[in-house]
């Protein structure tokens, strides 16, 4: 298996610090609103080299924060006027729910800034010891840039070019830094803002210190993959970088992944030019799997268009491997004979070319279109070769083959019949015959099966009533 490695500018040969593991860390979003769609791609693009790297065995740690703290949570909170909680609460929720519906897994760990304080301050603390931070008059902690002599080795830039600018270095007390490159640890409290008592000043941390904490205390001193936005890649994770190795004294991370930009209509996605979607907009048109769909027919590498007429191919794609997977429902269900006959055996050899071929994109730097190029290979390779008079032995093989790498992909291609209100009433009624007769054991069973299929069953004074999940 190889990774694109920002860090080397080269592919490199994945080789885990410890064998059959994987630590990786994913930066999160901050929750100060409903996810966009240019932060579906890196959840979904990750989420697939998690589940590949499951797939090949790995057990794989995958943490991925919460920043909950911010200028634009508290902004919105004092807008809204509660406490800055209740709106990062209230977005972490539909975060999740968004996460879900694009079936982007849980991660091991989802931890939040502002639980991880006691740990920024021990950081901070470390840095200061060793020299490469200090406190200005004022309390605002900041990290000697020029202190850490590889400082610009992810970015590949020349530190004497670099000029500060970014979200976390443009704060009140510029005039306090020793280098205008130095950034912020740790910074005073404003009125009405959210604070934390520390050595220093009462205060908040940077942005850059929590993703440094919460991967040393998750995932140790040093991890395999760290992962996110290619706008990352300066001054984030360079800082984040500084910070961890300058206080550890061991390298950070071994591999670092960057997904490349989203544009809107070969535009940059912004508020401004009203191409701005969040992921519940997108929701309202297409099913999110269609979403997912879209994102890894590119290489995570490569910037990615969005459009309808995109949105639209990708439907159609997602909708042949639906519909390969539906006919195999429906020849199961029909299938005359049992066991595999020997030409279907030797057409199912045939078929795990396309499971060799599959892995074979995923393992050159997690290629997904050309991984998705060989699920559509196998899919019509089914459709060709499969009729009312093959086995079920055989049909069973093929449709677990293309499940198999759909699951991988994080694509759910096998949908749930809808069942009709008739349908629905009749089982019911047969339950009550069940309960009548005293045979429990069906009565559940056809509870259970309504409750499968997103139907749930109340025993009421009034008689069975029922609703939709």
């Amino acid at each position: 298996m190889k990774i694109y490695n920002t860090l080397s500018k080269r592919k490199e040969e994945f080789v885990p610090l410890e064998e059959g593991k994987v630590k990786m860390y994913v930066c999160g979003p901050t929750v100060y609103n409903l996810i966009h769609i240019g932060n579906a791609r890196p959840m979904i693009v990750f989420d697939t080299v998690r589940r590949y790297m499951e797939h090949k065995g790995y057990e794989v740690n995958y943490v991925s924060n919460f920043t909950d703290v911010d200028d634009k949570i508290i902004k919105k909170a004092i807008e809204e006027g509660v406490d800055a909680s209740v709106i990062s609460e209230r977005y972490i929720a539909e975060c999740k729910k968004d996460m879900a519906a694009m079936n982007v897994k849980p991660a091991t760990t989802h931890p939040k800034a502002t639980e991880e304080i006691c740990g920024m301050l021990d950081m901070i603390g470390t840095l200061i010891e060793k020299g490469h931070a200090y406190v200005a008059e004022d309390g605002t902690v900041y990290f000697r840039t020029r202190s850490f002599k590889e400082y610009g080795k992810l970015s590949h830039k020349n530190l004497d070019d670099l000029q500060g600018g970014n979200r976390s270095l443009l704060v009140t007390g510029e005039d306090q830094k020793e280098d205008p490159l130095d950034f912020v640890l740790w910074k005073p409290k404003k009125e009405g803002e959210p604070y934390w008592e520390s050595p220093w000043c009462n205060g908040r941390p940077g942005w850059h210190i929590e993703c440094s904490v919460m991967s040393k205390k998750y995932l140790g001193d040093e991890i395999d993959i760290h992962a996110g936005g290619e706008d990352l890649v300066f001054p984030h994770h360079e800082n984040e970088i500084a910070q961890s190795e300058a206080a550890n004294g061991k390298q950070f991370a071994k591999y670092w992944m960057h997904n490349a930009f989203l544009n809107i209509d070969n535009k940059k996605m912004s508020k401004s030019a009203g191409n701005f979607f969040t992921v519940r907009d997108i929701s309202e048109k297409y099913d999110l799997q269609v979403l997912r769909f879209f994102m890894l027919s590119a290489h995570y590498r490569s910037p990615l268009n969005f459009s309808a007429e995109l949105m639209e191919a990708a439907q159609n794609g997602y909708d042949r491997i639906v519909t390969s997977v539906s006919n195999l429902n429906y020849l199961l269900e029909n299938a005359a004979s049992e066991k595999m006959s020997e030409e279907e055996a030797k057409l199912l050899e045939e078929a795990k070319g396309f499971i060799a071929k599959f892995d074979e994109a995923m393992d050159d730097d997690f290629n997904t279109a050309d991984a998705i190029a060989a699920i559509f290979e196998l899919v019509k390779f089914i459709n060709t070769n499969v009729s009312a008079a093959s086995s079920k032995e055989f049909l069973q093989a093929l449709k677990d083959e293309v499940l198999m790498l759909s699951d991988v992909c994080g694509l759910i291609v096998e949908k749930k019949q809808e069942m009709l209100d008739s349908d629905i009433e009749a089982l019911i009624e047969e339950r009550q015959a069940a309960r009548k007769a005293k045979n429990f054991a069906r009565a559940d069973e056809i509870r259970n099966e309504l409750l499968e299929k997103g139907i749930i069953l109340e025993d009421t004074r009034e008689g069975v009533k029922w609703k939709r999940a």
